[in-house]
């Protein structure tokens, strides 16, 4: 069975669409289906119509509801815990991947060609104005965090049961779950696919929410911001030195007649400077292991609802 994970935000309006979708997607499998679907603490009527709908649905479905809102991956995570499957799926409620990419994965893992599928956007019927900060977020994901990541960027994935219990081990906050599909290895495999125009709503992966997660994945999977720290520590101990033969030469030269200004400018330039970068990238790996230590669960799940199908 597939166990079929769909984190839900926002996504009122393209409710019916989706459950149709399931449903195209149940009979291809031959009913061999389990849809979960994770409220992430939407503000809008997605869990109402949900809890009204999936009842009448002829596939079996999980409905669970968040506390408030986690992130997409947290309720991601959610999902595949309450999955019973012996296989996994993730799509997105808003369909703008093709539902059909779910069958591609699922067929792949039944004929063992990998332990974890990734769907990889070749292309995207999204305006310009969509495209090219995705584009340019990727582009600095694979520079500075993991360099496998394909161009387009990754959204959707399948796996078996294997990684998929790997993957729930890894319970760091603030991190990054694609990161992490990457980082455990085994055997993978991608499938291209076309992004689909977006027909409902507007999608809350704002600009603001990338940054934080490009600085999470940062973070957590490479040391550059200690060799940013080298680096810059580097850089500003040669700009000082300049400034200091700089100040040194107005002094000679009798431009400067105020004793000990030269001495005190340096200094508080150089070591002004340095320690304020410093104490930035050390508290915010301080503030990230205290994160961990606190042991907090990665989500709360409200209620959580089954359904067996007509």
């Amino acid at each position: 069975m597939l166990s079929l994970v769909i984190p839900v935000y926002r996504n009122e309006d393209s409710i019916h669409e989706l459950l149709e979708a399931i449903g195209h997607l149940n009979r291809e499998l031959c009913g061999q289906l389990e849809a979960v679907l994770v409220v992430d603490g939407s503000p809008d009527r997605c869990y109402e119509r949900l809890r009204f709908a999936l009842p009448r649905q002829p596939y079996r479905a999980k409905l669970l509801l968040l506390t408030r809102n986690f992130g997409s991956f947290a309720a991601i995570r959610a999902g595949l815990e309450a999955g019973g499957g012996e296989r996994f799926a993730v799509m997105a409620a808003d369909l703008q991947e093709p539902p059909d990419l779910v069958i591609a994965m699922d067929h792949a893992l039944r004929r063992d060609e990998a332990d974890v599928v990734i769907g990889v956007r070749e292309s995207r019927a999204d305006p310009i104005l969509a495209r090219l900060p995705a584009a340019v977020f990727w582009a600095l994901y694979r520079r500075f965090v993991i360099p496998e990541v394909p161009p387009g960027g990754v959204d959707v994935f399948g796996c078996n049961r294997s990684f998929r219990n790997q993957l729930l081990q890894l319970e760091e906050r603030h991190s990054s779950l694609i990161a992490q599909i990457f980082w455990l290895g085994y055997r993978r495999k991608t499938i291209g696919y076309v992004r689909n125009e977006r027909r409902h709503g507007k999608s809350g992966w704002t600009f603001r929410k990338k940054l934080n997660y490009l600085m999470d994945s940062i973070f957590s999977f490479t040391d550059l911001p200690i060799r940013l720290l080298i680096r810059v520590g580097g850089g500003t101990a040669f700009l000082s030195l300049v400034f200091a033969l700089a100040l040194v030469i107005l002094r000679l030269a009798g431009g400067i007649n105020v004793p000990g200004y030269a001495a005190t400018m340096v200094a508080i330039v150089f070591f002004g400077s340095l320690n304020l970068f410093w104490l930035g990238i050390v508290g915010d790996y301080a503030w990230r292991t205290y994160e961990n230590t606190k042991c907090r669960p990665l989500h709360v799940v409200l209620r959580t609802h089954e359904y067996n199908g007509n």
